[in-house]
């Protein structure tokens, strides 16, 4: 079950961020409350799977996740470019998402 929550707030982090692009620097109301909203859904969730869940790995895979979800959303949705610096970073951040989970499992 944290699993999931953590899988919930990593897309409700992704749809915040993407939104927070959408908003024009918060001046478009509706994509500006999917901002808001979608922050604190993604707190509110990841706090839950903590009860359970190691902070480390938790955090690494909500954020690098978070991090590879908005690259392939700003990709889609706003025509940002993919260049071969961006592709090799974000294999980075995969592998070092990896190595936190092998490192440090997830339940304590």
């Amino acid at each position: 079950m944290a699993v999931l929550l953590v899988a919930g707030a990593i897309l409700s982090e992704v749809i915040a961020t993407l939104s927070l692009r959408a908003s024009q620097g918060l001046t478009r109301v509706g994509a500006t409350a999917l901002v808001v909203i979608g922050y604190a859904v993604a707190f509110v969730l990841l706090a839950q799977a903590l009860k359970s869940l190691n902070v480390g790995p938790v955090y690494a895979i909500w954020s690098g996740v978070g991090t590879v979800g908005a690259f392939v959303g700003g990709v889609f949705f706003f025509g940002e470019p993919v260049k071969p610096a961006t592709l090799i970073g974000i294999g980075l951040v995969v592998i070092g998402v990896a190595v936190m989970y092998l490192g440090g499992g997830m339940e304590h």
